[in-house]
């Protein structure tokens, strides 16, 4: 008996797994892949819940990989949707519910199609299936988690596969062989607050702060690479929490945030950063400490068989050639790449964290044959 992958996702919806809560997901799979002989382990840390599941020895053959999450971010006011949100309804051919699009439904696909190719075509190596309920969350103890527990116990995946949503338009449109770095910077400047009236007598930490962020904003941090899109910086936020009008403030704070390409590293930015922020404190007398968080270096899975074997299973049953991207925010994929060679392919993601969020039916059958033939493919 097959795995139907939308049933799969419906009983998946209905597990309420908001971050950090477990919410029976994880349960669910667990139960499921142990019944197809997989050994399953829970790999819990930190208060959050993990699974690991391998079919075959890991000794003997390849072993291909499929990663995922169940957690999914909160509904926001329930009065706005028209559908209980962790009720799985199908509607008009669309089942709706939050985590549908982001990513039960990915994770409902690669596991029916890995438990009915294992048990139709055993195939000479293994099959590994990692999920973790904290993706959307600070992701310090999931995927990561995952990986380190791997390392100890000698565990591997010759490839992975993240089945997040890559599709901008069209089920089979685009699919991520790497993905922009993400850093954070946050700067608090520390000036001598003062009367408005008399700015002689105070130093003024928000003229510094926008003189930093002109600086950091005039150029260009550079026009992009054979696979990645320019570097971008967004300011975020300017705040000071002054509610008088007439006060000069004694600090003030700015946020911003750069999504970088494979020309920078954590470190180097941070550099660049703190040499802007020197400069400034030199001009104006105010001092600006700076405080980094670091969300995962950029990376490329270059292309070559991995990619290939994708893009030839996409091709196949959608009649697409996805396009190779690195566009897009953060994945566990940026924990993944230094396990073993990633890439990321899944559903539509323009309902993804919506309010209505909700998945085509015909999708994820689709998605599970995808998945199937890549499996197919590879141990071929």
């Amino acid at each position: 008996m097959t795995i139907d992958p939308v049933d799969l996702t419906a009983r998946l919806v209905r597990c309420p797994s908001i971050t950090p809560e477990e919410g029976g997901a994880l349960q669910l799979l667990d139960r499921l892949l142990s019944e197809a002989g997989f050994r399953t382990v829970r790999v819990d840390r930190g208060g959050t819940p993990n699974l690991f599941a391998r079919w075959g020895d890991g000794r003997n053959g390849r072993s291909f990989g499929f990663n995922g999450h169940t957690d999914v971010v909160p509904t926001g006011p329930r009065e706005k949707w028209s559908v209980d949100p962790f009720g799985a309804e199908i509607i008009d051919g669309y089942l709706y519910g939050r985590g549908a699009t982001d990513m039960k439904s990915g994770v409902a696909a690669f596991v029916a199609a890995a438990i009915d190719f294992v048990r139709e075509t055993p195939p000479d190596g293994s099959v590994v299936i990692t999920v973790t309920g904290d993706e959307e969350g600070g992701a310090e103890h999931g995927t990561v988690a995952i990986l380190d527990w791997m390392d100890r116990q000698g565990e591997r995946m010759d490839v992975c596969l993240v089945g997040e949503p890559t599709c901008p338009e069209r089920l089979g449109d685009m699919m991520k062989i790497g993905r922009r770095g993400s850093l954070t910077a946050f700067f608090t400047a520390t000036g001598v607050q003062g009367h408005s009236a008399y700015p002689h007598r105070a130093k003024n930490p928000l003229h510094a702060l926008v003189a930093l962020m002109g600086r950091l904003t005039e150029t260009p941090l550079d026009a992009g690479t054979d696979h990645f899109d320019p570097s971008t910086l967004q300011i975020t936020t300017i705040d000071a929490g002054n509610p008088a009008t007439n006060v000069i403030p004694g600090s003030a704070t700015a946020t911003v945030n750069i999504r970088y390409n494979d020309l920078h590293s954590g470190e180097s930015l941070t550099r660049w950063l703190d040499e802007h922020a020197r400069a400034v404190t030199g001009a104006t007398g105010v001092g600006i400490a700076l405080r980094i968080h670091n969300s995962g270096e950029s990376f490329l899975t270059p292309p070559g068989d991995l990619s290939d074997l994708i893009a030839g299973a996409v091709r196949e049953e959608t009649g697409l050639d996805p396009v190779l991207s690195t566009s897009g925010g953060t994945s566990d994929a940026r924990f993944v790449k230094d396990h073993c060679p990633v890439v990321e392919f899944g559903l539509v993601g323009e309902r993804m964290h919506a309010v209505d969020e909700r998945v085509a039916v015909d999708h994820v059958h689709r998605l599970k044959a995808i998945y199937r033939r890549i499996l197919t493919g590879y141990f071929a």
